[in-house]
């Protein structure tokens, strides 16, 4: 036996039928998870190649390794796309996530026990933002801001107010689960009059901003961070974008302190999705995205659903769940029972818990690639109000699952052979 040449359907049919199952489960549901999408296969291709077992700490022309002149071709490509696409003076594409390429961008800018200035977990913010449960509120002092428990909306008077209070070294704008447009600019005017750093994490949002349907904040902010396979299909992985006079304190951030070598492969398929990136087709896809998500929350007030802030003005939505007297974690399970799929999510003023929060969020990416639009988002719409308007009706979850199903039959995702 060659195990080098082995097939995987033969010689781990477990695990081939695994990756089969999950296959069959994608196409068969519709994934309304803000946060996921469906890598072109270009760049899948890109990821499972020979990359995946080469060492290269350090950065092109900097190796610790030998053997690497193809792969610095690689990583320089990369980061001369990305600065391209963003605008930026620098751009690391080492960092293995986005909670990663958060802690870098901490660590290149403060010492530790400075204080960072970041929104709430419940307001939108993100674990790595200084959550309490996160190792960042460990390693440095967090104060955090919200949005108005009325509107849902961020209120930046209230945040400059703020900033002068606590005088922080580094003020963290960009969200989670924020559905409005973000005024970079104008954290950019409060950070300058504080004194502070600026950070964007942008990991939601960094389609719109690419294609100029979001306003970008490379210009206000000292770095940004972006992950790579929610808006921007790519695969999984991060981006961190800075100024030029920050780029070596960055790149150190990376590597040596927090991370060994890179996964090449995925800096591989990174490159390949900065391509896809400058295409009329993506900025079509994008342009789509938004409009199917005004298209959902629109159909979903029809139905009488409550929708945080009262629409959205990017790819996600939370609904609002206490009218219906369910929790996120209840509704979530309901909808997955007629293969409807979402996450269960903390809204402005939320009296639930992190387990049984009062929301749930919604998002367009995955929907929008299989190449759905307002007729297929309206009746979406439906299905979810019917189902969690109705928890004891399991007659009518079955019915809508066939249903679903049928309507993933008119878009498949795609098909691909192990």
């Amino acid at each position: 036996m060659n195990l080098l040449e082995e097939k995987l359907a033969t010689f781990d049919p477990a695990v081939n039928q695994i990756i089969r199952d999950e296959m069959k489960r994608n196409e068969e549901t519709i994934n309304l998870i803000a946060s996921e999408n469906y890598p072109p296969k270009s760049l899948m291709k890109a990821i499972s190649s020979m990359l995946s077992g080469i060492y290269s700490e350090g950065y092109p022309g900097e190796r610790w390794y030998r053997g690497l002149e193809n792969i610095d071709r690689l990583e320089s490509l990369a980061v001369e796309r990305a600065k391209a696409v963003f605008g930026a003076g620098h751009a690391n594409v080492q960092a293995l996530s986005g909670s990663a390429a958060n802690i870098a961008a901490y660590l290149s800018l403060l010492k530790i026990g400075d204080r960072i200035l970041s929104m709430e977990i419940d307001a939108g913010g993100h674990l790595s933002h200084g959550a309490k449960a996160n190792v960042v509120s460990r390693l440095f002092d967090i104060v955090q801001y919200g949005v108005d428990p009325v509107t849902g909306l961020l209120d930046y008077g209230k945040i400059r107010k703020q900033a002068l209070e606590t005088k922080p070294k580094l003020i963290v704008c960009g969200a989670s689960a924020y559905p409005r447009i973000i005024d970079f600019a104008r954290f950019g005017q409060i950070a300058r009059e504080t004194g502070a750093f600026l950070m964007a994490d942008i990991s939601h949002i960094a389609g719109m901003v690419v294609t100029g349907d979001h306003p970008t904040p490379v210009p206000h902010c000292d770095i940004v961070t972006t992950t790579t396979h929610k808006t921007l299909r790519m695969t999984r992985g991060s981006i961190i974008l800075c100024k030029a006079e920050h780029a070596e304190k960055v790149d150190r951030a990376v590597f040596p302190t927090l991370q060994g070598g890179p996964h090449q492969s995925n800096i591989a398929a990174i490159a390949v999705g900065l391509k896809h990136l400058g295409t009329p087709e993506y900025r079509q896809y994008i342009r789509d995205v938004v409009q199917n998500a005004k298209t959902l929350s629109e159909a979903l007030r029809e139905h009488g659903a409550d929708i945080v802030t009262g629409g959205t003005d990017n790819h996600l939505l939370l609904l609002d769940l206490s009218k219906w007297n369910i929790d996120g974690e209840a509704a979530s399970v309901l909808l997955e029972e007629a293969n409807l799929v979402v996450n269960k999510n903390k809204i402005p003023g939320d009296h639930g818990t992190a387990k049984k929060p009062s929301g749930i969020r919604l998002g367009t990416p995955a929907l929008t690639s299989r190449g759905m639009g307002e007729q297929e988002v309206r009746t979406i719409a439906r299905w979810v109000a019917e189902v969690v308007k109705h928890p004891e009706d399991k007659e009518l979850r079955d019915r809508v699952k066939a249903d679903v199903v049928g309507l993933c039959s008119r878009f498949p995702i795609y098909r691909m052979t192990y």
